[in-house]
């Protein structure tokens, strides 16, 4: 009998990741193994609904998938896979497209803010359905939860919808996932202009930055802009330097507070202190990196065996697609 619940979790492949990808999303990947079954998505047909080129998508995936490992996800454990090599995707995606209308697509909340915030003048047909892909994403592996965080749910929901007109349709396949609601903290950008870090704003700390890097951008980072000078008073919270303290200083976080909010900690003496943090923060994650790009072909095995097991579990929820549907 089956005890553990089945997760489907993944991101588009964009190369190597930043802090805002390990607090949003791969620290609570890590500590969700063992005690769900995880399949995590590489999804490079999803990278194709914004922008088409695919000159980038394998080598950025490699990269990515390296970080996952270094950030300590467990291949053994958390299978790890390439959409575009589990060719069930794309045939449950097209099932799944005759059971939802254009118009209920076109109501999804998070494609407007994605099409606002990625100034979309034309949404392609493909960028429209991409919540349907996303269900045949979790449907396929039966996934019962997904962690999103709440701007994610309507993706859920329409996944809910669809599982549930296919149940009714053609027999009971598909469980009702329910969204893992999760808190997903947006970490800004070190512009402070950006509701997160992205590289193609230019406002990240790489996760594979070396120390001197992460000093180095660290001194961009934007602070209270009524503190000028060393002694004048701030304000940590409305700082964004102090809510990287938060997370990657706890301990110290308090002190910071107080040194700023009197004047006796300067913004280039506090920038300094939270570069460090991070720096040695990160230095197992570099060390477990630098081992894995030094052995490739072990890269390329772990890849290779999470796409067996996972075509293995595409394979055989599609005969009960298929046999439901009386397709032979």
């Amino acid at each position: 009998m089956k005890s553990r619940k089945t997760i489907l979790s993944g991101m588009r492949p964009t190369g190597k990741l930043h802090l805002g990808h390990l607090v949003g999303a791969l620290e609570s990947w890590v500590a969700l193994q063992g005690e769900y079954d995880n399949y995590h998505l590489i999804a490079d047909y999803h990278a194709l609904t914004t922008n088409p080129d695919s000159s980038a998508i394998a080598a950025n995936s490699i990269e990515m998938l390296i970080d996952w490992l270094a950030a300590g996800i467990d291949p053994a454990q958390s299978p790890v896979f390439r959409q575009s090599q589990i060719k069930e995707h794309t045939e449950l995606h097209l099932i799944f497209s005759m059971l939802i209308t254009a118009a209920r697509l076109e109501r999804n909340p998070a494609v407007k803010e994605q099409v606002r915030d990625l100034h979309i003048e034309n949404v392609s047909y493909g960028h429209l359905g991409y919540p349907v892909l996303q269900a045949a994403d979790i449907l396929l592996y039966k996934g019962e939860l997904v962690p999103v965080g709440e701007d994610q749910v309507p993706h859920v929901e329409i996944a809910r919808e669809i599982a549930r007109r296919f149940n009714l349709q053609y027999g009971a396949v598909f469980p009702e996932p329910e969204p893992k609601l999760t808190h997903f903290p947006r970490l800004p950008g070190l512009d402070g202009l950006e509701k997160k870090m992205s590289k193609s704003a230019g406002n990240t700390i790489l996760l594979s930055d070396p120390p001197a890097s992460i000093q180095a951008k660290m001194k961009t980072a934007v602070t209270d802009p009524q503190k000028v000078r060393r002694n004048d008073p701030g304000r940590p919270e409305v700082c964004l330097v102090y809510r990287y303290h938060r997370k990657f200083n706890p301990h110290g976080a308090d002190e910071i507070d107080a040194g700023c909010r009197s004047g006796a900690l300067g913004c280039v003496e506090c920038k300094g202190r939270i570069a460090a943090a991070i720096a040695d923060h990160l230095a197992p994650f570099r060390e477990r990196r630098a081992e894995l790009v030094a052995r490739p072909e072990e890269v390329r095995t772990i890849l290779a065996h999470g796409e067996e097991r996972a075509r293995e579990r595409a394979r055989r929820t599609m005969e009960e697609v298929r046999a439901a549907m009386h397709l032979g």
